[in-house]
């Protein structure tokens, strides 16, 4: 009894000391995602600093374990963001200890449209990178059109899926296993997604995922790999932690091999620190447990703006909206919007527009990925013209938030008017 009630203490006292503290303040009218925190996600977090353990332990593992029970892998690894996930995946994809990998000069194939770090990693890993084209309304690559790029050189399979969305994923990881292609899910867009009421990320070799300040559930700054093999989970725990051997299945045998060696600090491969710590942890757990409840009012908010737009005087078909592929249960991430033909030269105008209006807006992913002058740096072979799905996307699309919390009238009605008003 008197420890409930040191308990129930001890927690108004942190809820005094967040409310007291919280900044609330936006300089957007309409933000990417607004207030993204609850009290109880913040209390996790500060009950874990008066624990004085920041570091990564038993909140990381608790939270890696709900993961993977949950998305139905069999192992999850939790790192420092959606970046490190798709580092470790990949290195993890050409580690000396894996039977299936790829090796330096190998092909991979990536959509056009995709964000930094889904590529740098695949660059730095040595392969070869081989862009393809994605469906504009979509924003995903066509199966059937990524499978006609597959060639004898084509190892690895980077495929994004964009803002919630899904290609026919069952169609290239079939394909993928026939062929001994590795395939890397980078689904940090998109936790939550299902395709045939399977979770997204849990088709391929590895799934990746973002749990950054905008995304579907957040810690802050944390990203999960996810994998269905023992050994690769060895390998992305050794990975994430400097290569060394602690909490691997067969630390036991290596310690054996190596007596003289002090078996705390035994490095039996190479490695990163992309470690999370116990705060972004326990955030993200306690997040994690709403994401169904986030997921249907995202989907609900989607369709109000959707129908507000369309119910009004000023509608004249301005804007075309995101198309969800068949089979896929989506878990929507922002809300794209691409202008029409005849107003897209109107683009830049409107985004100034938007911005004056205090709506947060920002480009789909990082548009065509070939105009940007990181891609001439390393003199991609490849031009951003040969892509027209990946350039419409980054000549009419952009996107503003999807809150994880039901949108108001006056939210809708700002939204409507700034989009309606030029």
């Amino acid at each position: 009894m008197k420890k409930n009630m040191n308990n129930l203490s001890v927690n108004k006292t942190i809820n005094l000391l967040i409310n007291k503290y919280r900044k609330k303040d936006n300089k957007f009218a309409y933000p990417l995602l607004d207030d993204a925190f609850s009290n109880e996600d913040l209390s996790k977090g500060i009950k874990v600093i008066l624990s004085g353990q920041l570091t990564m332990s038993k909140e990381t593992k608790k939270f890696e374990s709900f993961f993977a029970k949950r998305m139905k892998a069999k192992y999850a690894v939790m790192v420092n963001s959606g970046s490190s996930a798709n580092l470790l995946a990949t290195f993890a994809s050409c580690n000396p200890l894996r039977k299936r990998r790829f090796k330096k000069g190998d092909e991979v194939l990536i959509p056009a449209l995709c964000w930094s770090t889904s590529l740098w990693p695949l660059v730095q890993s040595g392969l070869k990178p081989k862009f393809v084209d994605v469906d504009p309304f979509t924003l995903n690559v066509n199966a059937k059109d990524l499978i006609k790029k597959i060639n004898k050189k084509t190892k690895v399979i980077m495929l994004i899926h964009a803002l919630g969305n899904s290609t026919d994923i069952d169609m290239i990881s079939n394909y993928a296993k026939k062929k001994n292609i590795i395939l890397i899910e980078d689904t940090c867009e998109s936790l939550g997604s299902k395709y045939k009421n399977k979770s997204l990320g849990t088709f391929g070799d590895f799934g990746t995922y973002s749990f950054y300040y905008s995304h579907q559930i957040t810690s802050g700054e944390g990203g999960m790999v996810v994998c269905n093999n023992r050994a690769d989970y060895d390998l992305l725990l050794s990975l994430r932690s400097h290569g060394w051997t602690r909490n691997l299945s067969n630390r036991k045998q290596i310690e054996k091999k190596y007596p003289k060696l002090d078996n705390r600090f035994i490095f039996s491969n190479s490695g990163f620190n992309l470690r999370p710590t116990d705060i972004s942890a326990s955030i993200g757990n306690s997040q994690f447990k709403r994401l169904t409840k986030f997921k249907n009012i995202r989907a609900k908010n989607r369709t109000k703006i959707i129908s507000a737009l369309k119910k009004s005087k000023k509608w004249n078909h301005q804007y075309d909206f995101f198309e969800i592929n068949k089979n896929i249960n989506p878990s929507f991430f922002g809300f794209p919007i691409f202008l029409t033909k005849k107003n897209f030269q109107k683009k830049f105008k409107l985004i100034n527009h938007l911005n004056r209006r205090g709506i947060e807006n920002r480009p789909i992913i990082s548009g065509n990925f070939l105009n940007q002058p990181s891609a001439k740096l390393y003199k991609f072979k490849q031009k951003a013209k040969d892509f027209p799905g990946a350039q419409l996307v980054q000549e009419r699309g952009f996107f503003i938030g999807l809150h994880a919390k039901p949108i108001s009238k006056t939210q809708i009605n700002l939204i409507v008017e700034s989009l309606l008003s030029l």
